[in-house]
């Protein structure tokens, strides 16, 4: 196939989750392989999924989505068949790009859901993607990752409505809000623009709020650390940030998901769980943002994006970052590098 051949559909890819707990450490085992990580600790990794009937939230909302999309695409006039196809989990990427090269598909543009550049957020999906295509007999369809979108008013103006409907009732005072997003191992924030992009995303939602409200003190936070103790990641941790406030200045915080576009189990689990108590622990009042995709106007930019690709509309991007390229460098935020495993000690 070749990138000459006109768009002719889009494909969803996304993260995946468990629908069931029979498929909680299958998942687990698909997302950590490779890291040597006995059952027995997936099984207690996987908790917060049985906790919720071993059901992450993730693919309901990839559905949602995908039906908002097909009524935006026919309202915008964009004819094109609706696929999608996940890292983790069924729907399989691999299975949906045999799909649709049995269905004729010859070049495609792909959303995937993570707004910004990083090894697992892009550059991984793009293996994955490219990972699908060669697995076909003769080769795939061709698939064009769609741009990221952190600074795409689609994805900031949502969570500029959440933070000022937030702060309604709060003395601004004695508030502070704190922008989160998963923490990367700084060895890969140091190769990437990860870091940089989610501090200028958390920076124009600040600034669009203080248009039409007064905006508290802000500060960026991490969570869903996952790696081992001995691996430095971007702190600081979002719960060892709330518990520092200084509750006699500040006596109510509001956390803004920006790292993420759908309230999947991380969002549930760290903030809405972990998060939470952290505040009720400290003596603060906790109001968390809703996440975008939650929004009309975030289906808008994804036809917006859709639309740079097949019908030349100029694109949008907000602040000083401007446009990250559609198809980054074969270089670009390269893969963590991982302590090695330690051989399994000889019984004595």
């Amino acid at each position: 196939m070749s990138a000459a051949d006109p768009i002719d559909a889009f494909l969803l890819v996304s993260f995946g989750g468990p629908e069931g707990p029979d498929e909680v450490v299958p998942f687990l085992e698909r997302v950590t392989a490779g890291r040597g990580i006995p059952r027995e600790r997936l099984e207690l990794v996987g908790q917060h999924y049985f906790d919720r009937g071993g059901v992450s939230p993730i693919n309901e909302q990839c559905r949602t989505l995908l039906s908002e999309l097909g009524d935006a695409f026919e309202s915008a006039d964009i004819d094109l068949p609706l696929y999608w196809g996940n890292r983790n989990s069924a729907p399989f990427l691999d299975d949906t790009v045999a799909q649709m090269h049995a269905d004729g598909v010859k070049h495609a543009v792909a959303f995937v859901t993570s707004a910004f550049s990083s090894y697992s957020g892009c550059r991984q999906y793009r293996e994955n993607i490219a990972a699908a295509i060669d697995a076909v007999p003769g080769g795939g369809p061709t698939i064009d990752k769609l741009r990221v979108f952190f600074n795409h008013p689609g994805f900031v103006d949502p969570l500029v409505d959440g933070v000022v409907a937030g702060l309604e009732a709060l003395d601004p005072a004695r508030t502070h809000v704190f922008f989160t997003a998963h923490s990367i191992p700084l060895s890969s924030a140091a190769t990437c623009d990860y870091e940089q992009q989610i501090t200028n995303a958390a920076g124009l939602v600040a600034d669009r709020v203080s248009q039409a409200a007064v905006m508290p003190g802000w500060s960026v936070v991490w969570q869903s650390r996952s790696g081992p103790p001995s691996m430095p990641w971007l702190e600081p941790d979002i719960c060892d940030a709330i518990t520092a406030v200084d509750t006699r200045a500040v006596d109510h915080v509001v956390v803004v998901p920006i790292g993420f576009i759908s309230d999947h189990m991380e969002v549930m689990q760290d903030l809405d769980t972990d998060a939470a108590a952290a505040a009720e622990t400290a003596g603060l009042g906790f109001t968390r943002v809703a996440t975008s995709s939650s929004d009309s106007r975030f289906v808008d930019m994804v036809v917006d994006l859709v639309q740079e690709k097949t019908n030349g509309v100029v694109p949008v991007a907000l602040g000083e970052l401007g446009l990250v390229p559609t198809q980054c460098s074969a270089t670009c935020c390269p893969a963590p590098q991982r302590p090695p495993q330690r051989p399994p000690r000889r019984p004595a």
